[in-house]
């Protein structure tokens, strides 16, 4: 079993042999956290106290086994929000102790790394490069023999995704805004607003992307768009449900398109070009692109005119989910790399 606490989404999954799924569970906290525009630590801690035995009930009961039938639980340990990453680990060492069970901690990015290997078939070949982009995380791995990780590159400010939600809830989209970029991108005309691309002084493998982000709010203070963003939100405010493509186009004009077509294709653009380095650099015979920022679109596409295979997972396991948790402890299991009920939990967890 596998348990994932560390952000907003409380999530259990059951996963057979490190490939086959039994059951997955996720309970989003988007509508907690929706009218601030983003994460709320506290909230989010509350929540996943919320949900956690729900989930992990659900999750049981869709596997068909009981925990007599499980070799192992195994739960997120970091990085991630403290009091979120607190509840899962204190829910696992229940599990683990009741049921004599050993515990296994696993670090949120190797997770999302594993994430892709449930869509493979076969054996990743090693050497590669990871790329995880996500709302709080875009780092570059080299993987090499052994499943050793070296980190080639980091963000220095802002995350691809945490930028996009940025951007979005400037423009006034409804949180989370990375997502509705995504789909109105292609209804605009790219590289019609400028967005130059950082130049990183010592590691050349790192990203930036605050620039970007004060790109647009230049470019939105030099308009006058407080009519625009209040229809926008005006919008979303009136209808039941989710809005549609459809209704986030009826209030957003052209030239809001075109920003946001020229930001997608600036991100893109960092991101890959770094991969694609990094790949050339060592040899990769992959690049693997995992987190939330791999559900984009436009990202998926442009990937295919890279010169090396790129791997995605599917979009659900893209996102923060307790299959990755639960398959890259399966690896950790057959190394006895187990943990004791001392385990704490720790906001910043290096994986190299």
């Amino acid at each position: 079993m596998g348990i994932e606490s560390s952000c907003d989404e409380t999530a259990a999954a059951v996963v057979a042999d490190g490939r086959r799924i039994l059951s997955s569970v996720v309970a989003s906290q988007f509508d907690t956290h929706g009218k601030y525009g983003g994460v709320v630590p506290e909230l989010a801690s509350r929540e996943h106290l919320r949900a956690i035995v729900p989930v992990v009930r659900e999750c049981m009961e869709k596997s068909g086994i009981g925990y007599g039938d499980l070799d192992a639980v195994a739960v997120t340990q970091g990085p991630g929000l403290i009091g979120s990453l607190l509840v899962g680990i204190t829910h696992a060492k229940a599990i683990a102790m009741t049921h004599e069970l050993p515990l296994i901690a696993v670090n949120h990015i190797e997770g999302h790394i594993h994430a892709v290997l449930m869509d493979v078939e076969g054996e990743v070949r090693l050497p590669a490069v990871a790329l995880i982009a996500s709302g709080g995380h875009t780092h570059l791995f080299a993987i090499d023999e052994g499943w050793k990780y070296r980190l080639i590159g980091k963000t220095r400010d802002d995350a691809a995704g945490e930028a996009y939600d940025k951007i979005a809830k400037l423009l006034g989209f409804v949180y989370p805004g990375g997502p509705i970029l995504d789909k109105l991108a292609p209804y605009g005309v790219a590289k019609r607003s400028r967005f130059t691309a950082p130049r990183m002084k010592g590691n050349e493998m790192d990203f930036s992307f605050s620039g970007m982000k004060t790109a647009a709010l230049r470019w939105v203070e030099s308009r006058d768009m407080q009519a625009e963003i209040a229809g926008r939100k005006a919008m979303w405010k009136s209808i039941a449900g989710t809005p549609t493509i459809e209704d986030w186009l009826r209030v957003t004009p052209q030239e809001t398109l075109d920003l946001i077509a020229s930001f997608q294709a600036a991100v893109i653009e960092e991101l890959l070009h770094r991969a694609s380095d990094a790949a050339r650099d060592i040899g990769a015979s992959c690049v693997i692109v995992s987190g939330g920022v791999a559900c984009n679109a436009g990202l998926r596409k442009a990937a295919g005119k890279l010169r090396v295979p790129v791997l995605f997972p599917k979009p659900v396991l893209s996102t923060d989910n307790a299959v990755m948790i639960a398959a890259a402890a399966f690896r950790k299991a057959e190394a006895g790399e187990y943990a004791d009920l001392t385990l704490a939990a720790k906001s910043s967890l290096p994986l190299y």
